[in-house]
């Protein structure tokens, strides 16, 4: 594994995911292990992990501050095992665990699939207008594939509470900024207030992502999708919130001239947010034409998923780079979601 470190990578120390592996996954990886922290990631910690012959992923949640009900490394593995007979390609899981006294966290072990998380224009813009668009597209069809899955078909009838669910989500989120609270954001309690006044009737249920975006998808060489990624937010509910937040990091890069997260939709070529509407729509057979509560609250979860990964960084509690301007994106977000929530 070219880089990888002789030492314990942070968050993950090696010798005891060594004893982990030899009694859960015997025969996996043989013997000494290295591994890195693999960049990208600004929440759960993503690890490859090798043996000089063989190389598997790991994930666990951020160093401190853990908000409550986020980073549920079981739930994780989970959906990402239940879906490996589907349309959505996803890797393989190797082994689990819920102890935290292994290597200090929950975590899970999973296969390293080839293909490249497109995170950034610079990145797509050399591949081409047509290959752009592409990508792009099959993206969208990703998502119609995973909305399309019968949950109880794949054992996950009681993954999550469809009653209520955006409801919980409003709230939830609010609960999730007040963890993260350490400076004035103007309007965010406005657009949190708006939010809850204004919840529309469920669509229809479906599993749903909760963070669906190109980064947290891998792309081979022949433009192909080949795993989704970042289950953590993963649960049954409404399909359009996942449509809206992919919509809202789409017109994330309008937002602010720094890039934040992800400036993939600067490249030429790719889908733009109306075209994304039609032809998700097309291929779900769902209305897209009511979005303004939903891309309400895409922007406001953004803004405190943002905030708590800021609020971890200026508390020395993440690893890499990358995290110094994330906190910038707060306020554009909620002013975002202020004019989205005032179309209704």
């Amino acid at each position: 594994m070219p880089d990888a470190d002789r030492t314990d990578p942070p968050g993950l120390p090696l010798d005891a995911l060594r004893g982990f592996l030899d009694r859960e996954a015997h025969g996996l990886l043989d013997g000494p292990l290295t591994g890195r922290v693999v960049a990208g990631g600004k929440s759960n910690l993503t690890y490859e992990v090798g043996d000089g012959a063989s190389i598997v992923i790991v994930r666990r949640p951020p160093l401190g501050h853990v908000l409550a009900t986020a980073h549920d490394m079981v739930r994780e593995h989970r959906v990402i095992t239940a879906l490996r007979d589907t349309a959505v390609p996803v890797p393989t899981t190797y082994a689990v665990c819920d102890d935290p006294d292994v290597i200090g966290a929950p975590f899970y072990v999973m296969e390293r699939v080839a293909g490249t998380p497109f995170r950034f224009e610079a990145q797509l813009q050399p591949l081409g207008h047509e290959r752009v668009r592409s990508i792009s597209e099959r993206m969208v069809d990703t998502l119609v594939a995973l909305h399309a899955v019968d949950p109880a078909e794949v054992g996950l009838a009681d993954f999550g509470r469809p009653e209520g669910f955006l409801e919980r989500q409003v709230r939830r989120w609010k609960q999730q900024l007040d963890a993260s609270r350490s400076r004035d954001l103007p309007g965010i309690d406005e657009l949190h207030a708006r939010l809850a006044e204004t919840v529309p009737a469920q669509s229809d249920t479906t599993i749903v992502h909760g963070d669906f975006r190109l980064d947290n998808l891998l792309v081979t060489a022949d433009d192909e999708v080949s795993a989704v990624l970042d289950w953590e937010m993963a649960t049954l509910g409404d399909p359009l919130t996942d449509v809206a937040l992919l919509e809202a990091y789409q017109r994330l890069p309008l937002l602010m001239d720094s890039v934040t997260v992800s400036d993939v939709s600067r490249a030429p070529g790719f889908i733009s947010g109306p075209e994304l509407r039609q032809r998700y729509a097309a291929a779900s057979g769902r209305d897209l034409g009511h979005l303004a509560f939903h891309l309400g609250l895409a922007y406001f979860k953004l803004a405190v998923i943002l905030e708590g990964i800021h609020y971890r960084y200026t508390r020395g509690q993440t690893v890499g780079s990358g995290f110094a301007g994330i906190g910038e994106a707060t306020v554009p977000l909620v002013r975002a979601g202020l004019a989205a929530v005032k179309e209704s």
